[in-house]
């Protein structure tokens, strides 16, 4: 059983990107905590915690195909290093503001653009890198496995964030966040694998509309890429506004906060666990729209809840659900797609799947201010629900893979 849960270990490169990477998000982490919390703070304001996480998701919806095309005509890595070093230099230019006393709310929501305009173009890179570190029947499982790096960090990272923000400050917690990206930096050196891209002469755009016309080629496609869209515009808030739930629903401090994002990314990890153990098993697509009607359910109950216990059990399975569902999609995609095309699919694909955050963020900034965070995301929650029924019982294409 353990063999099959972590089967691509087995592989040097992967290992050595999974190390990487799970440093380099443990400090993304301990930086989202601190610059969440410290952005509530500073200015009291939902619509502004909104606002940043807008800003920080918008740049990929707007150049991830951009950075698709890139990533399928460059060697991968070397788009991945200079992601890396923009954002390693925008967390220690935050360190320094805050260190020296100076920082405002716009230098951060300005620091989290430029951050989000590096990971459009990261973001495809990593996609598609990661599948040519694995044989393709073993993809499913590096993705899940890789889903477990991301969230073993999500309990790591606000653990430590949230203990470096009350004894040392704000300033540790972005100079550390700095600090991380030379780990996944390093292993991008050391890593064997490469990728040799084709002498394309085609212009930027006409990459683009191959990379279209692809999806539109296959079946269920352009399904799995909306179902990725609407799951994070209505699922994502849950997390971006815990915040809220944290300091106004429960009148807790940042160790409620810390607590909720710790519980939630535990859950992640199981769920993530599952995926690596079952991927084999076939009817993915059917396990995915069932999910997604739970997920909903549980984002529903935990916006309505006033139980501190029953919020902690629902966030904790409503995010086991939520990781298990992306893990899933995001296989079905890699598992259609062509290498050749790889890079420009999976920048469609970041585009729904990113882009779904900023839309998500934004609107449900704006109506949480007038409305409460419980009722608005209690309804995100329903909306959700019935997403993933008429995936079930009317557009069948996703349940059938």
């Amino acid at each position: 059983m353990l063999h099959r849960t972590f089967k691509a270990f087995q592989y040097p490169d992967f290992r050595l990107m999974w190390g990487g990477a799970c440093t380099s998000s443990i400090g993304t982490w301990m930086q989202k905590l601190a610059q969440s919390w410290l952005v509530l703070e500073i200015s009291g304001s939902p619509f502004l915690l909104g606002l940043d996480s807008f800003l920080g998701e918008i740049p990929i919806f707007l150049f991830s195909l951009v950075g698709g095309v890139v990533a399928d005509r460059m060697d991968r890595r070397h788009l991945l290093l200079v992601s890396q070093f923009i954002q390693m230099g925008c967390a220690l230019f935050l360190a320094s503001l805050f260190a020296f006393g100076v920082v405002q709310v716009w230098h951060i929501l300005c620091l989290s653009f430029i951050v989000g305009l590096a990971q459009a173009f990261g973001g495809p890179a990593y996609q598609a890198l990661i599948p040519t570190l694995v044989k393709s029947e073993d993809l499913p499982n590096a993705i899940a496995l890789n889903s477990i790096q991301f969230n073993v960090a999500r309990v790591v990272g606000p653990v430590l964030g949230g203990l470096a923000l009350t004894n040392l400050g704000a300033a540790w917690c972005f100079g550390l966040n700095g600090l991380s990206f030379i780990a996944v930096i390093t292993t991008l050196i050391l890593i064997k694998a490469r990728y040799k891209p084709a002498d394309d002469k085609r212009s930027m755009l006409d990459s683009m509309k191959m990379g279209i016309g692809f999806i539109r080629s296959k079946e269920a496609m352009t399904a799995l890429i909306l179902l990725a869209f609407l799951m994070t515009m209505l699922g994502i808030p849950l997390v971006v506004f815990l915040p809220v739930f944290a300091k106004d629903v429960f009148q807790k401090g940042p160790s409620t906060y810390t607590l909720f994002l710790a519980i939630s990314g535990i859950g992640s990890i199981v769920g993530a666990l599952l995926v690596a153990t079952f991927h084999h098993r076939r009817r993915m697509g059917l396990a995915t729209v069932v999910m997604i009607v739970a997920l909903g359910l549980c984002i529903t109950g935990f916006a309505l809840s006033k139980s501190m216990f029953l919020s902690c059990a629902l966030l904790f399975v409503g995010s086991a659900v939520l990781i298990s569902v992306f893990a899933l999609i995001s296989s079905l995609v890699q598992l259609i797609t062509t290498d050749e095309m790889r890079g420009r699919v999976m920048s469609v694909y970041n585009v729904a799947f990113r882009g779904g955050m900023p839309f998500g963020s934004l609107v449900t900034g704006s109506l949480v201010k007038d409305l409460g965070a419980p009722l608005v995301v209690s309804v995100n929650g329903a909306l959700l629900a019935c997403l993933g029924l008429y995936y079930l019982l009317v557009q069948k294409k996703v349940a059938k893979l």
